[in-house]
């Protein structure tokens, strides 16, 4: 498996994965329809969250990173530009891995590679709203914890944040993610 940078012509593929990801949590995405329904399927909302993402001014196309095996994209992870009052700071997502490669080491490697990518370039810290048993084995505590809540307070019981070695303790406030996260 190989971690690598989106490319230009990806979007398909990345698009696949995430429908593949979270088809199950959506009832009409994966084409779980009543019989006799023609009511078109739905893509899940993370298939336009990354499409809406890369027309904002927070995508930034060094941190979307797909899993590859064989020339084929298994998973794919975006890190995007977010603030907490002046200063920035990334958000983590979508994440997804298609559900057969599931279970396989995939969401991990790509974790630690965006993580390692977001150090690499002096980033303090990466925001996340995710399952609260998954994603503190990568370093992420709650939010709250460093003084730090998402904008929207229905979110502060799966906001998540991990500090990396550019962190700065005054770092506190509202965690305000790029435009897209609120289209949805």
């Amino acid at each position: 498996m190989l971690i690598r940078r989106e490319r230009t012509g990806d979007a398909a593929a990345i698009d696949a994965v995430h429908r593949s990801a979270f088809a199950r949590e959506y009832a009409n995405a994966n084409g779980d329809r009543p019989p006799g329904s023609t009511a078109p399927t739905a893509d899940p909302p993370e298939v336009g969250l990354v499409r809406l993402l890369r027309d904002s001014s927070g995508w930034m196309p060094t941190l979307s990173m797909v899993a590859e095996s064989h020339d084929d994209i298994m998973g794919h992870v975006c890190l995007t530009r977010a603030g907490i009052g002046p200063f920035p700071v990334l958000a983590l997502g979508p994440i997804g891995v298609r559900a057969g490669a599931q279970g396989h080491g995939v969401g991990a490697a790509l974790m630690h590679a965006a993580l390692g990518a977001a150090d690499a370039l002096d980033e303090p810290l990466v925001g996340l709203l995710g399952h609260l048993d998954y994603y503190p084995r990568f370093g992420f505590v709650p939010g709250a914890r460093l003084g730090i809540v998402p904008d929207q307070p229905e979110w502060t019981s799966h906001f998540q944040v991990r500090p990396l070695a550019a962190y700065d303790a005054e770092i506190k406030g509202e965690f305000r993610y790029a435009d897209p996260f609120y289209e949805l």
